[in-house]
Parts: C-alpha cells; structure tokens; sequence
C-alpha cells in the first residue's frame, strides 16, 4: 500500500485514526554535537502524510495533533512516527506536514531524476547512487571523470525540459506486469510489500521510486549544477540545487559579493585579482617578518650568551615567537651544561615551551615541565619541547629546574 504522501505530494494536511503506540528510544545528534538517545513511543497510524526515509530521501517532518514528530521511518507496508508524547489507539489524528522541508525535498529528489536521465541518454552516464544533503545533493556517476563542458551540457538540458513544463505522473504497476521490466530501477528493498511506484517524466524517464515529487516539471524552478568532485574507486560525483535552494544559493553568493565589495574596495569583477595582491603582499610579510625573527632570535641568544646571570637555569619568555625562534636560540647558544628554558605565547594563557641543556637532565625535567604546564610534549638529544595551556605556571617550572640544579651541585 502507497502511503498519503505518496498518493498525494502536495497534500499539507488530514485527518487518519492512530492504529498503536509504543514505547521506544530515538538516538539523535545534540547541539554540542555529541549523541543522545530520546526516549518516546513510535506511533502507527492507518496512513500518513509524512513520508518515511527511503530511496536516498530522508523523511520528513510534521505533527499529530500539534505534537511534533522528530522521526519517520518504514517498517514493511507501515511507518512509526517517533513522539515523545503517547497517542491513545483508536484517536482520530489530524497529521500536517513541514511544507517547506517537504517541496523542498520533492525538488531535489525530482531534479535527481531528471538529471540522472539526462546524463544517461546524452553520455551513457549512469547513477549509481544519490545523497539529498541538508544544504546540497551529491549524485554519483559511473564514470572516473566528466568533463566541464558534458556538465554544462547536462546543466543546458535539464533547465530546457523544465521550460518546457514536462509533466511528472504517479503510476502503480503490479510486480508481474510486464512494463516494469522496462522501468529504470536499482532494486527493491528487501522487505518491499504491495505494487511497484513508477515515477515517469513525460518523453524522459521512467523510474521505480518509493519518494515524494514535483507533479510538473516547472515546479522545480531551475537546476544549477556546482560541479563534479571525486567520488569512490572510478565515480564521480555530480554536486547540485534545485528550486529554492538556488535561489537561497544566490542571495549567500550576493551577501558575500557585497561584503567582499565593500571590503576590497572594488567591483565584484575585481575581486579575485584584488585577492591575489593581498595574498602577495601578506607572503611578503611573513617572510620579512620571519628573517627579522630569525635575526631577533640569534641577537636574544648572544645576550643572554654575555649575560652576567648565565649559567645555571636561563629562563626567557616572549609573546611572539614559535618554535623555530626558540631553537635557534638553542641552536646559537650551544651549551650542553646550562639549563635554557623558553617559552612563546600568551603569559597567562597557551603557548609553546622548549627546555635544553644536558641531555641526562632533559629527559628527566622535560615530562615534569609539561606536567606542570599542563601541556604536552616530547623530545630527544638534550631537547623537550611542547604545547601549554597554562603559562601561568613558568615560575613554577623555573624553581622545579633550580632546585634540580642545587641538587646536582650539592651531589657533586
């Protein structure tokens, strides 16, 4: 038996009696992106209006009676509408459906069919599989490549048929009837029950389908295809929007072009070039400021090579600076008896460290140091070095290496 919504895609609401309700667990994605499981009751009603996931679409969303359905999925000829509110059998149930995520849905869904028939008749493309996305659709071809200009063709001729308001009809056809050994089909679900759903765009395809669609082709508005990205082993995938999505496509783009605009101080047919001379200018930057890093860091290790207080546990700190400041000055101080520890970053925050001298004393301070730093890190031959969250904490790790000092001296 064909569901509400796949006898009827554009039905928004109706009335249907609820069959049974029990008891069961949801698991769902939160907000701080970790897993959770709901507990609720899956809901079988006589029929319904919103469509169980199936055939690469997802499901859709809606109500019982104002009660919010987070769920819908297939099970045989019927479908469990997950609530987290029980519904007493035998109730007559008014269903409405989340209109917007439904068309939507139809247009991508019908603008994946045509799509896959066009490439096919125009290339011998063939579909082997389609994803809808929340914010795009990925179909993916069996072919290791498709060039810019079958796109662009594939592109031409979809927005043409649907100019030329195609229509899109619903058919039922029992497993033995003939016609379905011509339909265009990728298998059956295991546990498919009733006649076989037939989706045909007039003069353009045929196609088994369990999903909701458009019930003439002007109603997808316009296709633009993105692209074509690597897919699996020898497939490519074909990146599209259909219907509003494009147009929600195009008011970003423009919100972008405006913003890039006023930023760069010029018209958007400039903008890629005024990109590039900024690129330009910050490499040019970067690499003088890193020659005068490298220059600062040579000038820090002689003065702190000269300084009255060297020997012992040398202690530097500077806010900016990175790894490769910090090694060479251990690089240009050299020294194998001296306990150097440097650190970059923010005094109170995260930063680098880098801990050099004896290579007996390294390995036994340069764990203890991250500790303390709260941090991580590793080393070899005389040097440990690491991230800290927690600079902070530097006066701590100057007295863990002074006492070590005094004690080595005291032993010796």
């Amino acid at each position: 038996m064909a569901f509400r919504c796949q006898r009827d895609s554009y039905a928004r609401e109706f009335s249907t009696t609820v069959v049974s309700c029990s008891p069961a667990e949801l698991q769902t994605e939160g907000s701080n992106g970790k897993k959770e499981v709901l507990s609720g009751f899956n809901v079988v009603l006589e029929d319904t209006l919103l469509f169980p996931e199936g055939g690469g679409q997802p499901d859709d969303r809606g109500t019982i009676n104002d009660i919010s359905v987070l769920r819908v999925t297939r099970r045989g000829a019927q479908a469990d509408h997950f609530t987290q509110t029980p519904l007493v059998p035998g109730t007559q149930v008014q269903v409405r459906v989340d209109w917007e995520r439904r068309f939507d849905h139809m247009q991508q869904h019908s603008g994946q069919h045509l799509i896959t028939a066009v490439a096919d008749h125009l290339f011998g493309l063939k579909t082997t599989s389609w994803e809808l996305g929340r914010l795009r659709s990925v179909i993916e071809l069996d072919s290791p490549s498709v060039t810019a200009e079958q796109v662009a063709t594939i592109e031409q001729n979809v927005n043409e048929k649907i100019r030329d308001r195609l229509p899109v009809d619903v058919r039922e056809l029992s497993l033995d009837d003939p016609e379905v050994e011509q339909v265009r089909a990728r298998g059956l679900p295991d546990d498919h029950a009733g006649p076989i759903r037939v989706i045909t765009i007039k003069g353009v395809d045929s196609n088994m389908c369990c999903g909701t669609h458009v019930s003439n082709l002007s109603d997808l508005q316009v296709i633009k295809i993105l692209g074509t990205e690597k897919g699996k082993k020898n497939k490519t995938n074909l990146v599209f929007l259909a219907g509003n999505r494009v147009l929600k496509w195009m008011e970003r783009s423009h919100g972008t072009e405006k913003a890039l605009t006023a930023l760069l101080k010029c018209g958007a047919e400039d903008h890629v070039e005024a990109v590039k001379k900024l690129q330009n200018s910050s490499k040019l930057l970067q690499k003088n400021n890193l020659n005068l890093l490298r220059d600062l860091a040579v000038h820090t290790a002689h003065s702190l090579r000269n300084s009255s207080d060297w020997g012992g546990v040398v202690v530097l700190h500077r806010k900016e600076g990175d790894s490769e400041f910090m090694n060479i000055i251990a690089n240009e101080i050299g020294s194998e008896e001296t306990l150097l520890f440097l650190t970059v970053g923010d005094e109170k925050g995260a930063g680098l460290f880098l801990l050099a001298g004896p290579a007996e004393a390294v390995e036994t301070l340069g764990p203890r140091v991250a500790e303390v730093l709260e941090g991580k890190g590793a080393g070899k031959k005389g040097r440990f070095q690491g991230k800290a969250t927690k600079m902070s904490r530097r006066t701590e790790v100057q007295a863990l290496l002074q006492d070590y000092v005094s004690t080595q001296s005291a032993e010796e």
